[in-house]
This record gives structure tokens, C-alpha cells and sequence, in this order.
């Protein structure tokens, strides 16, 4: 999970684009009269034959393609393309100019890097469908299932495909304001010389599809000297092979943490600038949650079985230090639940009948406790000096999970008796991994992985969300930038196939799109 840095490639004035120099000698055209591009090619099996054109006079590129998809583990598409490496960014304006009868929602006309020109190469995307849907797509290892952020938009009018190192991410620009993040960005390597290009794929073998791109702008991106902000965004992501979608919910400066989703899954619960907020899981406006006189409430939060309560982890007058307390769902005046300070909320029992939470000492470590929801006496769960934290019930009550240092060296996931008995070590390999929050279903955890030499749980990291499957094996749900406050606190859909997280972006402040939460 390090990023490698790229190396940065001289731009070369092109008339109204740049082009990029990889190792070429920075020629406008191609013989076969591609504009800044230099090659095309049917990616996969294409039949009838795409073809890719470009009118100088214009400066559109047109291209008809046919081709099954450009998903799951191999693509079949039509591809404009020039040979790049280093950093760069590719804008366009895309669109379908036919549009008359039954238009087929499934088309898709790309913005695209990719390692290879193999069917089943790594890449990355910037895709217009014909529904109107736009989403940054890719592929993070040769032959793996596809991946995508979606976004609950229109279609965009012009779109930026941008490569910093080993960040990329999709600007877009609505009604002809200036291009703005949306919340699309991955983390994703490129090995030395790769493709960058236009392409083309109807989603229907043997039926051709056309999309124009104009406009058309293949950069090295300057150097920015901006100052940054940090950038949240909350999204929602599918956890099943074949449908590792993620769907951008809110998006903008600031700092977002730890979603929790509603008993109905409608809504998802998070907290920013030290309030409680709600928003539809498909998107919409976000609405500050009455927390009463509760002020700086942290990322430790989370519904109650039966959805009736919320506890939080919050100040109050007269009590500035971090206690837990709980408040109805719908809002309210909030009932204190611990009396000793530094306490922060993790689950409640399957039962609703107990609280989990922890209280950090005073040697940088910190331990678990439960209390009754009722309240009265704390039970110390874990002792020690070293770190014992995020504490998370499996959803048949029986077990316990969090992650500990008490095995010395790496963070690592363990799960106990609720009587605190019976503590086995889960994970042992060479990350440090945090937050782990068992399934509704019971079949999987949902981990938080760092790599071995970061330390502590810190936030905009490059970090893992992978998944723990009852029969011991693990694997990457999604890589993103994160830490602290993608997950502190169950975040599970209650039909346990989508999770929500949060990632976090340095951008420079007017970056902001319209609409930004």
C-alpha cells in the first residue's frame, strides 16, 4: 500500500491541446490522422470492427464500436490511444449525438488509462453511459473483477481523467462551471508506459454504438501551489464479486467519519464539525441530527437493535470531556450512560441490552468496557497498558471482536466471550489492522488494514477495507486513502451486502463543487 512516485514528463504545446511526451517525439498527428492520439485498436473480441476518426477542422473525435462490455474481468471495446507515462490528465466532452428512438442505457464512451491493450488489463476510466450516469471505473490487477465509484448525477458536460502518481481522479464540470471534484478518486499503479485514450463500447455485440469526444486535452498536469484542505467523501460499496460498485453519497471539504446506517436502510448516520448528521443513503441533503446541548460529538456513534436509540460520544455542559450518552433516533435531549470521562461508544449487544465502549489510559494505550444501557457499574472487559480498542459484537451475541496489540508487534484482530473469557488471536499477518465489524449475516468482518509501518490509527492514509470470510480467508474490498473515521463504528447495511466508509483527498479549497455537503 505505498505509493511510488512517478516521474513527471515535459508537456509540448500542441495548437489547442498539450501532448505528452513518453518517450516520442511530440508529434500532433499520427499517420493515420489521430490528432494527439497515435493509435487505435479493438480491445477484446469487436465485431464488427471499431473505428476511430478525427476531424482537424473541428477538433472532434468520433468513434463507432460495438463490443460485449467493459466490466467484470476482461473488456471488449474500441480504443483511441497514445503511449504516456508519468503524470498526466485527459479532458474531453463526451456525447451520444444519436438519440432518437429506444437509446441503449448501457453504452458507455470512456476516458481511459490503461496498463495494456490486453482484454484483461489493469486500467482506469472516466465512463459516460447512456443512461446519463457517469462513473470512474477500474481494474486494480490483471484479470480481477472491475470496480467503480458511481455518481447520482446527470451527464456532466466535460470530464477530467487525472493521474498524480498513484492518485487518480475524475473532475467533472456540470453546465460549463469550472471543473470540480465529485469524489471519485482511487489509488491505482501504472507501471512505467501505459495508454491513454478515448474509447467506445455499445454493451451489445454486433449492435455499433457512436459517441463523440470534443475538446479533447492530453496534459502533464502543472505543479499546484495551492494551499490544500482536506476533502470527505461518504460512499456506499457493494461487498459481492461481481458487483463491487460504490456509490458517492455526499461529497465536500471538511471532515466526514464513521456511517452508520438506519434499522430501514435509508439513511445513513455520520458525524462532522462535532455534530450528528443524517442523509439519504441515494444521496440528497444531509440534516444536523438534535443532539440537545451534546456538542464536539466524535466518530464513535451507532444505532440500537431495534433502532429506537442512538448512543453518541459527545461534551455537555458541565462536562467538556468525551462520556457516552444516548438520544431517541428522532432526536433529543440526551441521557448520560457513563459517568467517568474519556469514554467512547463502539456497539451495543445484539440485545440491545449492553453497551461496549473504550477508555484510552494514561501509557498511549487503552482498554474495553461495557455497561448496561440502563447505566450503573462499568465491567472492565481488557487490562494492561498496551492498546485494546474498537470493540464490535458478532451479530449471534457470542463473541466479541477488536483489534489489540497484546501479542506484541503488529495491530492485530482478536474476539472474546462477552464475560471477557475465552480471547483468541483472528488475523496474523503483516499489516496492522483496525475496526473490525462482523456482518448482519455473520459470514463476514469488515477490516481496516494499514500497512506494517504506520502506526497508530491515524486518518488520510493509504489503507485497505478487506474482508475476513468465516472460513478464515481475507481479501481487498477496496483500496482507498481513509483511516480513522472511514469506520470507526458499525457500518453494515442490514442486509449485509453494501458497506458505507469514508475517504479522504488533500485538495485545494475551490475544488468544491456546486452541491458540496
Amino acid at each position: 500500500m505505498k505509493v511510488r512516485s512517478a516521474r513527471l514528463l515535459p508537456a509540448f504545446a500542441c495548437g489547442l491541446v498539450f501532448c505528452i511526451g513518453a518517450g516520442s517525439s511530440g508529434a500532433q498527428t499520427s499517420p493515420g490522422g489521430l490528432g494527439v492520439l497515435e493509435g487505435q485498436t479493438d480491445i477484446g473480441a469487436v465485431s464488427p470492427p471499431g473505428v476511430g476518426t478525427f476531424d482537424a477542422g473541428s477538433g472532434v473525435y468520433t468513434v463507432v464500436a460495438a463490443g460485449a462490455n467493459l466490466w467484470s474481468t476482461a473488456d471488449a471495446f474500441h480504443f483511441v490511444w497514445k503511449t504516456v507515462s508519468g503524470d498526466v490528465s485527459l479532458t474531453a466532452d463526451m456525447a451520444f449525438p444519436s438519440a432518437t428512438g429506444n437509446p441503449n442505457p448501457h453504452r458507455k464512451a470512456v476516458l481511459m488509462f490503461r496498463q495494456t491493450l490486453d482484454a484483461d488489463a489493469i486500467y482506469v476510466d472516466a465512463a459516460q453511459h447512456g443512461s446519463g450516469m457517469t462513473a470512474l471505473q477500474y481494474r486494480s490487477e490483471r484479470g480481477a473483477t472491475t470496480q467503480d465509484i458511481e455518481l447520482n448525477i446527470e451527464s456532466p458536460r466535460q470530464i477530467r481523467l487525472e493521474k498524480r502518481g498513484d492518485t487518480i481522479t475524475m473532475f467533472l464540470s456540470n453546465h460549463g462551471e469550472p471543473l470540480h471534484q465529485v469524489g471519485a478518486s482511487i489509488k491505482l499503479h501504472l507501471e512505467g508506459t501505459f495508454y491513454a485514450g478515448i474509447g467506445v463500447c455499445s454493451h451489445n455485440p454486433g449492435v455499433v454504438e457512436t459517441a463523440t469526444f470534443s475538446n479533447l486535452k492530453l496534459q502533464t498536469p502543472a505543479s499546484d501551489a495551492r494551499p490544500t484542505v482536506l476533502f470527505s467523501t461518504l460512499q456506499k460499496i457493494g461487498i459481492e464479486d461481481n458487483y463491487r460498485r460504490a456509490m458517492v453519497v455526499a461529497t465536500g471539504p471538511g471532515k466526514m467519519e464513521a456511517p452508520n446506517w438506519s434499522r430501514d436502510g435509508k439513511m445513513l448516520i455520520f458525524n462532522r464539525d462535532g455534530h450528528i448528521w443524517t442523509i439519504p443513503t441515494e444521496g440528497g441533503n444531509a440534516t444536523i441530527l438534535n443532539t440537545g446541548s451534546a456538542t464536539n460529538c466524535t466518530g464513535s456513534h451507532g444505532l440500537s437493535p431495534d433502532g429506537k436509540w442512538l448512543a453518541i460520544s459527545c461534551s455537555m455542559p458541565g462536562k467538556p470531556e468525551t462520556r457516552v450518552y444516548i438520544v431517541p433516533t428522532a432526536g433529543g435531549e440526551p441521557r448520560l450512560l457513563t459517568e467517568n470521562p474519556s469514554s467512547y461508544f463502539h456497539s451495543w449487544s445484539p440485545d440491545g441490552k449492553t453497551i461496549a465502549f473504550t477508555r484510552p489510559n494514561h501509557t498511549g494505550g487503552g482498554n474495553i468496557l461495557s455497561i448496561s444501557v440502563q447505566g450503573g457499574t462499568e465491567t472492565a472487559l481488557t487490562t494492561g497498558t498496551g492498546m485494546s480498542d474498537d470493540p464490535d459484537y458478532s451479530a449471534d451475541g457470542k463473541w466479541i471482536y477488536f483489534n489489540s496489540d497484546r501479542a506484541g508487534g503488529l495491530m492485530q484482530i482478536w474476539r472474546m466471550r462477552p464475560d471477557r473469557t475465552g480471547a483468541e488471536q483472528v488475523t496474523s499477518d503483516d499489516y496492522n489492522n483496525w475496526t473490525p465489524h462482523p456482518s448482519p449475516d455473520g459470514k463476514s468482518i469488515v477490516v481496516v488494514s494499514y500497512d506494517k509501518d504506520v502506526k497508530g490509527h491515524p486518518a488520510n492514509k493509504d489503507i485497505a477495507l478487506r474482508i475476513l470470510s468465516v472460513d478464515g480467508k481475507m481479501h481487498v474490498l477496496v483500496n482507498l486513502v481513509g483511516g480513522a473515521g472511514s469506520d470507526n463504528v458499525p457500518n453494515w447495511a442490514p442486509d449485509g451486502t453494501h458497506l458505507a466508509f469514508v475517504s479522504f483527498q488533500m485538495l485545494p479549497a475551490d475544488l468544491a463543487g456546486p452541491g458540496s455537503q
